[in-house]
């Protein structure tokens, strides 16, 4: 199954169904779904800006499961979407104006058991070890 490392507290934010997308600089045609690997990264300042959340942020290992059903051009109209959904989850993206990118929609978000591994950039596969 197919792969993403999202550095905390965005991964867990994803899968806790508060972020609804993704940004990298980078497209993708990939639509289905994806396995959330919780990188060892850790954005200290978005931490402390969540706190009120109460939430655990495990890293190293794979946390949920969601959709990815679709990749957006960010650009003004759509910053102003963002922040009319929820400005302090999207508070990076809507003020860095001369961030260029994409937003990966992320649907159905679905929590599971940590699977502690290694993450790797871009998208990667994933094989569930098999039962013994």
């Amino acid at each position: 199954m197919k792969v993403i490392t999202i550095k905390q507290p965005f991964a867990t934010l994803i899968i806790k169904g508060y972020k609804k997308y993704e940004f990298r600089t980078w497209c993708t045609k990939y639509r289905g779904d994806i396995l959330i690997h919780a990188g060892l990264g850790v954005d200290k300042k978005a931490l402390e800006r969540f706190k009120y959340l109460n939430l655990e942020y495990p890293s190293g290992c794979i946390i949920g499961k969601v959709t990815i059903t679709d990749c957006i051009k960010v650009d003004d109209t759509f910053r102003k979407i963002l922040k009319d959904q929820d400005e302090r989850i999207y508070h990076s993206v809507i003020t860095h104006q001369d961030w260029q990118g994409y937003a990966f929609k992320m649907e159905n978000p679905e929590e599971i058991d940590p699977i502690t591994c290694k993450g790797k950039l871009s998208l990667w596969d994933f094989e569930y070890p098999q039962n013994k």
